[in-house]
């Protein structure tokens, strides 16, 4: 109970790991010792799961789990707009069913969207905040600006992105490079190349190079889920 992580459910494995077998587990939940919040997610009584907790327990589960887009933004001190209760984006490699109480502690998303081709290791430029939980990872700030600009006709606006794009003026070019060398997304690539255009910073130049890699000379149009067209130049 010492060793127990506080604020973070616990599983079959990460019980065996503290020496309490499946069977001391349950015996444990009838003396009222732990509860099971749904099968093999336990927490000692008490204790109840925290944002990091939950985040730290589903990375477990899910292979490259992160926090991405704008919450990732957010959390490494970029935001345009402040909602009353945060929805927490999570990205990872592969479809899993979220328990019924993760909603109780936390609004969130989640999508596998693959953004990089297979030159580029899944867990590039992830990494926990400096004064967050060492369990938490989190985009940097140059991924979190790609996976925003993904959304972009999925239920994230533009105008959003491009507010969020202004306040990026100490973007790595380098890192930024990097990740739109290794991204085969039209979409992505074109409007990254827009919004450093807009915003006039250092790392909005030559990025043209990236477009003409992957789309040279052709117009790329979509039409939203708010039914607006969306239209990127060559």
């Amino acid at each position: 109970m010492q060793e127990a992580p506080k604020g973070q459910p616990m599983d079959a494995k990460q019980l065996a790991e503290l020496g309490v077998s499946l069977a001391m587990a349950s015996y444990l939940v009838q003396q009222g010792w732990m509860y099971r919040l749904s099968s093999g997610a336990y927490m000692l009584t008490g204790d109840k799961p925290t944002r990091d907790g939950v985040i730290v327990f589903l990375s477990r589960k899910i292979h490259g789990l992160h926090v991405g887009g704008k919450t990732a933004l957010a959390w490494r001190g970029v935001r345009h707009n402040i909602a009353f209760r945060e929805r927490v984006q999570l990205w990872g490699r592969t479809p899993y069913k979220f328990p019924e109480w993760v909603s109780d502690v936390m609004l969130y998303s989640y999508q596998t969207t693959r953004l990089f081709d297979k030159g580029l290791a899944y867990e590039s430029w992830l990494t926990p905040l400096p004064l967050g939980h060492p369990g938490v990872l989190v985009s940097s700030v140059e991924r979190g600006l790609l996976e925003l600009v993904s959304d972009v006709g999925k239920g994230q606006s533009l105008e959003e992105a491009n507010n969020l794009a202004v306040s990026l003026r100490t973007l790595r070019v380098p890192v930024l490079d990097e990740l739109l060398l290794h991204c085969p997304r039209v979409k992505v690539v074109r409007l990254v190349r827009d919004l450093g255009l807009a915003a006039g910073y250092e790392w909005g130049r030559d990025l043209q190079k990236h477009v003409d890699r992957i789309s040279k000379g052709k117009r790329w149009s979509v039409l939203t889920k708010q039914g607006e067209r969306l239209t990127l130049k060559p």
